[in-house]
């Protein structure tokens, strides 16, 4: 008789989203003259740069003749050409990364996930609340020991380290999913000082960072003096580059991260290494040429093109709440707005109003933690005349009652 992780059957029987596409799908059964407006998914809708695709193209090209196809790749972590030009990009927020310390993947919830695979699961996990799901699903089925900073109304949802509280892991998001909210300079320099005093390794998500517009926010925590030491930082070129269908991102370990096993200094970026090189096989090379292709000048003023109708979306979805009196985070360095639920709504109470009176799909924010009841999340990856007609219904539906 096989024995099974029964860590994973104390989780929740369906992943948030899941649960989402069933009632879209029984509302849209049952009510299949209205169309939905889907808000709820970070999924983007603008196609991929047009540079991206030409190398794409190109890359599949050469696959096809034997002088220059590609098999398997040698290491694992990368082509040297993209790891070269995603440290140059670090070298232009000012950030001193070598080639040698990234390492490519099929995008960041991959990672994010995975690198548990490489700490011991006696761990105490600290994260914020609301979460991503990942974070803690991934330790939850390494049956570790999860605590949860409270992000929350009061702290504008950017929890800050409790210095009586210890953790050995430190997830944390900024821009943040699902929240909008963001880590100032000061604030990262807090967090960093708390991972240092405890000896701890932040986990990093800066999938969004594409996003930030305010000078006084970070791209990257390697902005902060000493996170080379304790931070393990995770980018997607999903939302900054359109890459949900092709799948591509980057981890930085750096190599200054050791941890004393035996009397002996390990770096964790071997140990990462060691972890890829048996359960990964790398990311193909046309996404890889045409993840390069992001990191040109021709490349970054595309996707910036892109991410400005996405801001575009986010301010008129943060101009429409603040009209109505609605509180929220998000809309300003960040693709997501993250609303309190009017007339104290419940999250999926106001997930099922919006959905049966308005047809439009939010994302309830109970689904991200406990201290996302009450709240909602919608996302600017939609047309702006989509985006639009939401804000429309959404003010005739709650002017005057919010």
């Amino acid at each position: 008789m096989i024995h099974i992780n029964e860590n994973i059957l104390s989780m929740e029987k369906n992943y948030l989203f899941i649960d989402i596409a069933k009632r879209l799908a029984a509302f849209t059964a049952a009510n299949p003259d209205k169309p939905l407006i889907r808000m709820g998914i970070g999924d983007v809708t603008l196609p991929l740069p047009p540079v991206c695709v030409d190398a794409l193209k190109r890359a599949a090209d050469e696959m096809g003749v034997k002088e220059t196809f590609r098999g398997y790749e040698d290491s694992g972590a990368g082509y040297d050409f993209l790891r070269n030009a995603v440290s140059g990009y670090y070298s232009s927020k000012g950030a001193d990364i070598s080639p040698d310390e990234i390492r490519i993947n099929d995008g960041a919830k991959s990672d994010c996930g995975n690198i548990t695979d490489i700490f011991g699961d006696g761990n105490t996990v600290m994260m914020t609340d609301p979460v991503y799901p990942v974070y803690a699903d991934s330790n939850k089925i390494a049956g570790r020991s999860i605590i949860y900073a409270d992000s929350n109304e009061e702290n504008g949802f950017a929890a800050m380290p409790d210095p009586s509280i210890h953790a050995d892991v430190i997830y944390l998001c900024s821009p943040n999913n699902p929240t909008g909210s963001v880590y100032t300079k000061a604030q990262l320099e807090e967090w960093v000082r708390y991972a240092l005093d405890n000896e701890a390794v932040i986990i990093y998500d800066s999938a969004y960072e594409a996003f930030i517009t305010d000078p006084s926010v970070p791209e990257s925590i390697y902005c902060i003096e000493g996170a080379k030491k304790c931070a393990i930082e995770m980018c997607s070129l999903s939302k900054t580059a359109g890459f949900t269908g092709l799948r591509c991102g980057y981890t930085v370990i750096p190599r200054d991260i050791t941890v004393s096993v035996g009397g002996e200094e390990v770096r964790l970026c071997d140990l990462w290494a060691r972890r890829q090189g048996t359960k990964f096989n790398g990311v193909s090379y046309p996404v890889q040429r045409a993840a390069e292709a992001v990191f040109t000048p021709e490349g970054q003023r595309q996707i910036h093109e892109n991410i400005s109708y996405y801001q575009r979306n986010a301010r008129l979805m943060a101009d429409t709440l603040t009209s109505l009196g609605i509180k929220f985070t998000g809309g300003i360095n960040s693709p997501y707005i993250w609303l309190k639920a009017p007339g104290g709504m419940g999250s999926w109470e106001f997930f099922d109003f919006l959905l049966n009176e308005i047809q439009v799909v939010g994302t309830p924010g109970e689904g991200f933690g406990r201290n996302g009841a009450g709240w909602f999340r919608l996302t600017s990856f939609n047309s702006y005349e989509n985006t639009a007609e939401a804000m429309d219904r959404l003010k005739r539906l709650l002017a005057g009652s919010a």
